[in-house]
């Protein structure tokens, strides 16, 4: 491995700097981000929990809204519920996978329950963040209409309001309207080796 020059590397760091703080100038508005996390890579939810807890941490007040994952629990919901209460609603209102269910009637009856709630927690403005966890997967499957999310989030959400949405194939009109998306791509995943599911990793 070739060594660079100190000097010349210090120089070459001046430099980038100078070039990022004379961008970093420029950006000077705050606004409430509708943040998308999509793709067939482990680490949606996970990305957009770390930012419930940053929120947290700052003592902002935000809200979760699970629309698939069922009662199982998750290191996720019990520290929230348990510690952060007071900061963080959380409200997980689905009742499993679509194929443990087995029940489309009642998917949509939940899935619809968990629009609902999600507009109430949206629409007010003290929530700095709100995810909807795994909602991508109940538009796919036509629980919800993507033409009244995507309407809802234009028309009521609160300017200073960040919402993150999560789950696979996420809809072209959300990646559209979205500020921020983010693509997980599957490179390798433990399960295809017979490897379950894992507390701390998964759940």
């Amino acid at each position: 491995m070739t060594v660079e020059d100190p000097d010349r590397h210090n120089a070459k760091m001046a430099k980038k700097k100078a070039a990022r703080d004379k961008i970093m100038a420029t950006k000077t508005d705050e606004k409430g981000l509708i943040i998308v996390h999509t793709g067939k890579g482990k680490g949606k939810s996970s990305s957009a929990f770390g930012m419930i807890f940053r929120c947290i941490a700052h003592e902002m007040p935000c809200a979760v809204v699970q629309f698939i994952k069922g009662g199982m629990g998750t290191g996720e919901r019990d520290l929230i519920t348990g510690h952060f209460g007071d900061l963080c609603e959380f409200h997980t209102m689905g009742e499993g996978f679509t194929w443990e269910t087995q029940d489309r009637t009642r998917d949509t009856e939940m899935a619809q329950a968990a629009w609902a709630k999600a507009k109430e927690l949206i629409r007010d403005p003290g929530n700095r963040m709100v995810l909807l966890d795994e909602i991508n997967i109940a538009l796919r499957y036509g629980y919800v209409d993507v033409v009244e999310v995507t309407a809802f989030l234009a028309e009521e959400k609160p300017p200073m309001t960040h919402v993150v949405l999560t789950g696979r194939n996420a809809a072209e009109e959300l990646i559209e309207m979205a500020d921020l998306v983010t693509e997980m791509e599957l490179v390798k995943h433990p399960f295809r080796s017979g490897v379950k599911a894992q507390a701390g990793v998964e759940y």
